[in-house]
């Protein structure tokens, strides 16, 4: 049956899933396997022209329920029972001929992480055009002039040529523009947008959104958006569906979920807001004082330009600023891995060295970094108590039972029963991995801890725990943070001080108080009118009341 026939026939309602089970085995260290349940007879309905958001905490079933509609369950996942009712059809009884047919023709989808997504030897073209024409919807010819539309519907800079671009060549919130368009190009009736701006700072996040919202009213294509981050969903959504441990907790347009929640989870999700922190009047002396420094990579243009920021001890300096503004490499230099061209760090009395090598053990203990990606900061191969006990064994030469018992004390100020000493990174959640990175950082008793986008990769309930746990910690311990976040809503709730970069440069410097209050300069109104609020007709009001444009744009 032609696809426009089918569309007749079944006007109105596009997907329909049906009491959906998903399970996979799972291998627990010292134990037989078993089989869990992931996604517990979950049903919904989506129509043709209409955005469904799923959202809820990280491992509720979101992404698995999304793939679900185009017949996939990765990683061992399977789909065990229900129905995946799409255009009329199950698709779970089309067998593997007829699901290919479907995906990339009927349902396509729009991945977190565009740069893992795209294959970096191909043209960007090449990789936008191949499934339209290799489910032979339209001419090579055609599914580039199509592409060229998308690219301009979607504000691509230079729309004619930028598919002749390798992936590397464009930025972040560029890249994930051009994967809409190549989800867009087969004309789907679906798309599946699986956390599309979690990675994507929050100026160019508001570019991508904007994008894709104008891109789904102009096309009619159906969606599910997948987040955890119901300030966005709010954007785009028609209705919207709150999940949780793979169980449907709340459905319903997308004004009485923020307006009128009837669970009390859902009301949680809904009033998750900054954290009241006091802001600390500096001591006399820093505990860090970074001087007229300036970095580049590989003797290329300056990265850092200039740069001169202070950090009193236990408080918190908070480094904010879109990708590419310097944030990430002001780190690298004062942690040593990059050698800065000009200027000094001075740090606990003492001028440290530029390069790494050269610096004292005391140096390294003293100076300790949490990454943003918990995953990949931890061996897969080591046990909890391993990770946390090794900085122990390093700066300290604990060992046995003095070891254990310095691991478990620290497991109880990260709020993580001894229970956890055995487990291994993969059995633990992305808030749990985080805390025992924390841990690790504690275990060197440091008196500076860099904290390097620690809480962009999590849901903002777990988000909002990792934030308290920090300023819990740095109470008892008298740490101080470089708390490096493109997050303003963050800033507020953990910041005494504040340090705005832009391309390099610190363009607005001081403490909490000073910087946040008006008049503001462009790029600070920029970052501070990019924060999503929990309000319909948020995105449009941000997008026109812009002074400058994103640097990711």
């Amino acid at each position: 049956m032609a696809k426009a026939a089918v569309k007749k026939q079944h006007d109105g309602k596009l997907l329909e899933i049906r009491d959906l089970k998903i399970e996979a085995t799972v291998y627990p260290p010292g134990e037989d396997p078993k089989d869990v349940t992931i996604v517990h007879g979950v049903s919904l309905t989506l129509e043709r022209g209409k955005v469904l958001g799923l959202i809820g905490e990280s491992g509720a079933g979101k992404s698995t329920i999304g793939l679900s509609s185009m017949a996939y369950g990765r990683g061992g996942v399977r789909i065990t029972g229900g129905e995946v009712v799409l255009n009329g059809r199950d698709i779970l009884k089309a067998g593997k001929g007829g699901i290919r047919k479907i995906r990339g023709r009927e349902v396509c989808y729009v991945a977190q992480s565009a740069a893992a997504a795209f294959n970096p030897a191909h043209k960007l073209m090449d990789q936008v055009v191949e499934a339209t024409v290799e489910h032979g919807t339209a001419t090579r010819a055609e599914a580039e002039k199509r592409a060229r539309a998308l690219f301009r519907k979607l504000s691509l800079p230079d729309p004619d040529n930028i598919g002749n671009r390798y992936p590397h060549q464009v930025s972040g919130g560029q890249l994930q523009r051009v994967m809409t368009a190549m989800a867009l190009c087969s004309e789907p009736d679906l798309i599946v947008f699986d956390e599309p701006t979690t990675a994507l700072d929050v100026t160019t996040q508001i570019d991508v959104l904007a994008a894709i919202k104008d891109a789904i009213r102009d096309t009619g294509v159906a969606a599910l958006y997948i987040t955890h981050d119901l300030a966005v969903v709010a954007q785009v959504a028609d209705q919207i569906m709150v999940l949780r441990h793979g169980k449907l907790v709340e459905w319903g347009d997308t004004r009485q979920i923020i307006k009128e929640p009837r669970q009390e989870y859902t009301n949680k999700l809904v009033s998750v807001h900054e954290i009241e922190h006091q802001e600390k009047t500096p001591s006399a002396s820093p505990v860090l004082s970074v001087q007229n420094v300036t970095a580049s990579y590989g003797g290329g243009m300056d990265v850092l330009k200039n740069v001169s920021v202070d950090i009193h001890p236990g408080q918190t300096l908070a480094v904010v600023g879109e990708s590419g503004s310097g944030k990430s490499t002001l780190a690298r230099a004062i942690t040593g891995l990059l050698p800065p061209k000009n200027g000094s760090i001075t740090f606990n009395g003492r001028t440290l060295s530029n390069a790494l090598r050269e610096r004292t053990r005391d140096d390294l203990r003293e100076l300790q970094m949490i990454y943003q990606m918990a995953d990949v900061a931890m061996n897969p191969r080591q046990t909890v108590a391993t990770i946390i006990g090794r900085p122990l064994e390093f700066y300290f030469n604990m060992r046995g039972r003095e070891r254990d018992a310095a691991v478990a004390e620290l497991l109880d100020k990260i709020e993580m029963g001894k229970g956890f000493a055995d487990r291994y990174p993969a059995e633990l959640s992305g808030g749990q991995k985080q805390r025992v990175c924390i841990a690790r950082a504690l275990a060197a008793k440091p008196k500076l801890i860099i904290c390097d986008e620690v809480t962009s990769a999590l849901d903002p309930l777990v988000a909002h725990g990792i934030l308290r746990l920090l300023l819990d910690l740095q109470a008892e311990e008298d740490v101080a943070y470089l708390f490096i976040t493109h997050d303003l809503a963050t800033v507020k709730s953990i910041a005494d001080s504040i340090a705005v970069m832009y391309r390099g440069e610190v363009v607005r410097y001081g403490s909490k108080s000073e910087v946040l209050a008006p008049p503001f300069d462009d790029y600070t109104d920029l970052l501070l009118s990019s924060v999503p609020e929990m309000e319909i007709g948020w995105l449009e009001k941000a997008i026109g009341g812009r002074r400058m444009a994103s640097a990711g744009n």
